[in-house]
């Protein structure tokens, strides 16, 4: 009975002190995603960046520090669209509508670099699929701001976005490396969301970024939860309820 006591005492430690671990370690989490939010919003309000500042940060690599710094910043981009190379991202919603993001290359004046810029969104014909809103795409050289950001986040696909098959207008997913050997253009590793009123077709009521902080939260309640029952329940069979049966 001694050697039972002590085995289900150092199990009961054990858990505590892990789940109270795994706890603060969400709340830790949080409080960095917090902070790099409000870092976002100081982004956000800088002065764009444009010409060779912006050029430089183009050619940085995504990963690195000056990309990162950069996310969510502001820029000004001048150049001309290309559009034969414009695509559109399938299961994007907006406002709760399931539609397109349309992305365009876009030719940067003065400079080699070329980047892909998040246009806006189109609604989907649900009658078919592949049936597009029109969108307008100005000729000559244009100017427009918007912000910073990484490339699109993939999306499950059923696998149609098979290479060999032509240029896909439609696709499921995005990604910048493989779009850079397809077309053969000196893309950016960074994409531009445009941003602005509704234009050429196109909305532009963008959600506001999610850093997921509610979810760190969350666990961090679940795992504070099972710290407390695993403490109540040591207590309630190693004392209180052996007491009970002897009184």
């Amino acid at each position: 009975m001694r050697l039972r006591f002590w085995l289900v005492t150092l199990a009961a430690c054990a858990g505590v002190l892990v789940s109270g671990a795994l706890a603060r370690w969400q709340l830790a989490r949080a409080a960095q995603k917090e902070a790099l939010a409000a870092e976002m919003v100081v982004r956000q309000g800088g002065v764009p960046l444009q010409g060779a500042a912006l050029a430089q940060v183009l050619a940085s690599d995504p990963a690195g520090p000056d990309a990162q710094a950069a996310f969510y910043r502001p820029v000004l981009l001048r150049g001309h669209w290309l559009p034969q190379y414009t695509v559109y991202l399938d299961n994007r919603p907006m406002d709760g509508r399931r539609g397109f993001f349309v992305f365009t290359p876009f030719q940067l004046q003065g400079a080699p670099a070329t980047v892909m810029v998040q246009r806006g969104w189109i609604p989907r014909n649900f009658q078919d699929r592949s049936v597009l809103a029109p969108v307008e795409t100005p000729a000559g050289e244009v100017e427009l701001s918007g912000h910073l950001a990484p490339e699109p986040e993939p999306v499950y696909s059923l696998g149609g976005d098979q290479p060999g098959t032509g240029f896909l207008r439609i696709r499921q997913n995005l990604g910048l490396g493989a779009f850079r050997t397809e077309t053969g253009l000196p893309l950016a590793a960074l994409v531009v969301v445009q941003q602005g009123p509704a234009s050429d077709g196109l909305l532009r009521d963008w959600a506001p970024v999610s850093l997921g902080v509610e979810k760190n939260y969350g666990y961090a309640f679940q795992w504070f939860a099972l710290c407390g029952l695993i403490l109540g329940l040591y207590v309630w069979f190693q004392f209180v309820r052996p007491r009970r049966r002897r009184a």
